[in-house]
């Protein structure tokens, strides 16, 4: 692969991308932030078990 193919596929990507529209944006900054919450609850209770368990 070329670095000639590569920008004109960098190209098409660029001109088939459109923004997104309000409610979609607002969609998808629910679900990073549900996720980011999921991985922190799940973070905090592996680190509630370990404190819980003696050595």
């Amino acid at each position: 692969m070329g670095l000639k193919s590569f920008l004109e596929q960098c190209a098409r990507t660029l001109k088939l991308a459109v923004k997104p529209g309000r409610s979609e944006l607002w969609l998808s900054i629910k679900i990073c932030f549900l996720g980011i919450s999921v991985v922190g609850l799940i973070g905090f209770i592996i680190k509630l078990l370990s404190s819980a368990v003696p050595y």
